[in-house]
């Protein structure tokens, strides 16, 4: 069974960076394309970056193009998120994920606990 760990999140003002990290268990992370999601409170989980197994290829939600970056180390099972420029908006909880496929939103793995991202104003 697969273990996601994220950690990295934090208080930040309007403006701010942070750098996400999600560190997975096991020999199979590098076969995988892996996801960053987040949940506000009230809303749906939604998918905001994608990487291929590889790192070679990324994706981004539109609310996020252009501040936000994904990146892996296959070396440490590790794919980071560094996010610039945040918004109170881009307040939410963050989690990490495989992906079944390219073009899905679909996930492979249990959920880990996650990490607080809150921007103020």
């Amino acid at each position: 069974q697969v273990q996601l760990v994220e950690s990295g999140g934090g208080l930040v003002q309007a403006g701010g960076s942070l750098r996400l990290s999600c560190t997975a268990s096991g020999s199979i992370f590098s076969t995988n394309n892996m996801g960053w999601y987040r949940q506000a409170p009230g809303k749906q989980r939604e998918l905001v970056a994608r990487i291929s197994s590889s790192g070679g290829m990324t994706k981004y939600a539109d609310s996020v193009k252009g501040r936000f970056t994904i990146s892996r180390d296959n070396a440490k099972n590790t794919v980071y998120l560094q996010m610039n420029s945040l918004k109170p908006e881009d307040t939410a909880v963050y989690y990490c994920n495989a992906l079944t496929g390219w073009v899905t939103t679909t996930t492979r793995f249990g959920w880990g606990q996650g990490t607080q991202v809150t921007v103020s104003s």
